[in-house]
């Protein structure tokens, strides 16, 4: 499965770190890791909340093993391209070894 993520330049920072390979441990107080499932969800939530809070924002793409995604329910959060998998914090090194090939960053706003 294809994924997006918005993320902020400390987190982009630790991804990068990792070699493009995984994203970093959730925050305490951020049980849920949530990829989104369309580019225009990610692009949408990094020019609404990333850049005003951050002051930049940035959209990467990775794909996770099916045999992984597909214990998780698609959640719709909004309209109907706002879709996302919500992966429990304790299961995000798991899901970092199901990355196939590396991380990518598409797009960053200011």
């Amino acid at each position: 499965m294809i994924l997006f993520r918005p993320v902020n330049q400390a987190e982009l920072d630790l991804i990068i770190q990792s070699g493009w390979k995984k994203f970093p441990p959730r925050l305490p107080g951020q049980p849920i890791f949530y990829p989104v499932l369309n580019e225009a969800y990610a692009e949408q939530i990094t020019r609404e909340w990333n850049v005003p809070s951050y002051g930049t924002g940035h959209v990467l793409r990775f794909e996770v093993n099916d045999d992984f995604t597909s214990k998780y329910e698609v959640q719709k959060v909004g309209l109907d391209h706002h879709i996302e998998l919500w992966i429990l914090a304790e299961e995000l090194e798991e899901m970092n070894q199901n990355i196939i090939g590396e991380i990518e960053l598409i797009s960053s706003f200011s």
